[in-house]
């Protein structure tokens, strides 16, 4: 398992070996080891969670209230997705600043998207599915949303995007934090020490 830090400190790309023989192929997306590692603790476990969407979806651009937040391990095991992470922690030195990764299920990598990290993701292709890992389950009241087409982000031109009523009302990153609903770095800051003991 290979680990490479984003543009934004502490989201990392993870891309596993892929084993092929002539009855199919296996592969381990998630290996605790090789994410310790990388990323200084542990992933919690609160919630997974399963998306298929066709060509276009947008699903984002999400986060939640920290602490605690809600981290997330995605990887795609099925098409192909653009998936984009912003640094939304207001204070943060990256502030404003955004990576992006293809996940594949050619090559099964997957990106870690720390607590206060706005995420988004497209699909790319038909079918294309989305799998979780989530460090806490859904709470309704603490789940947040910036316009994901608001963002000076990577969309493909080529592609029309499709995105749900509610990403598509949610507010800008200006908005959002003239209103008081971005994360504070300082927060989020604390939270990664805690979970690193």
């Amino acid at each position: 398992m290979q680990a490479r830090e984003l543009k934004i400190p502490g989201a990392f790309e993870f891309t596993p070996s892929v084993f092929p023989d002539d009855r199919g192929m296996f592969v381990s997306p998630f290996q605790e080891r090789a994410f310790t590692e990388a990323v200084g603790h542990g992933l919690r476990l609160g919630q997974t969670n399963h998306s298929r969407s066709r060509r276009g979806v947008v699903r984002g651009v999400h986060y939640a209230d920290v602490p605690p937040g809600q981290s997330k391990y995605v990887h795609c095991p099925h098409g192909r997705l653009l998936d984009v992470l912003v640094d939304i922690r207001v204070g943060s030195p990256t502030f404003g600043s955004w990576d992006a990764v293809e996940l594949s299920s050619e090559a099964f990598n997957a990106v870690y998207v720390p607590e206060g990290i706005g995420h988004a993701l497209m699909a790319l292709e038909d079918g294309s599915v989305t799998s979780y890992l989530c460090s806490e389950g859904y709470n309704p009241k603490a789940e947040r949303g910036i316009h994901p087409l608001s963002l000076d982000l990577p969309w493909p031109a080529d592609v029309t995007p499709l995105l749900s009523p509610k990403d598509d009302a949610a507010p800008t990153l200006e908005e959002a934090e003239a209103a008081g609903l971005l994360p504070s770095y300082e927060d989020c800051t604390a939270w990664y020490a805690s979970l690193r003991g």
